[in-house]
């Protein structure tokens, strides 16, 4: 994963690194199903371990596979607004279907935004994987997906930590 657009701190980036590192110890029991569902759709298994890591730290921030308010779901935490989450929290069924949430969003927007870079792509598929595709607009380091605006920057540092740590599709 290779992104040019990386405007953070030292200190954002040492503590998406930092949590991506914590995280991988949780992340290595799901290795097997995310590397299948990332041949599958052909998407990096790194940044579907990123956005487990960002969402629910693997697992660790979850009851019952629910988030606090228990309106996202799984690993991934796929919102309850979707008719119907397959699997338990934690199989690959939800893995499948949150990568596919991901891929969805970013072939939506090369349909939408023809004259797009691939980077742009990416980076605006992980915002719509965070909040919808709709008016996305994807520019120089700007990340206005979450309240924070570092939600696609924090996905994108953990999937490079992780692809260095098992995570790649070269492994």
């Amino acid at each position: 994963i290779h992104i040019k657009w990386l405007h953070l701190s030292n200190q954002q980036m040492m503590a998406a690194e930092k949590s991506a590192e914590i995280d991988v110890v949780r992340l290595k029991r799901y290795k097997v199903p995310i590397m299948r569902v990332a041949r599958n759709l052909c998407i990096e298994p790194a940044l579907i371990a990123a956005i487990m890591s960002v969402e629910s730290r693997a697992g660790a921030t979850l009851v019952d596979g629910w988030n606090r308010e228990r309106n996202q779901y799984g690993l991934m935490q796929v919102h309850a607004h979707y008719n119907s989450i397959p699997g338990a929290w934690d199989s690959e069924e939800h893995i499948t279907q949150g990568a596919t949430i991901l891929v969805t969003g970013i072939k939506a927007l090369q349909t939408k935004y023809p004259t797009w870079s691939w980077q742009q792509y990416l980076r605006g598929g992980i915002c719509a994987y965070h909040d919808k595709v709709r008016n996305i607009q994807v520019y120089d380091g700007m990340d206005n997906c979450n309240s924070s605006n570092d939600y696609v920057n924090n996905v994108i540092i953990r999937a490079k930590y992780l692809q260095n740590n098992g995570f790649s599709t070269l492994v």
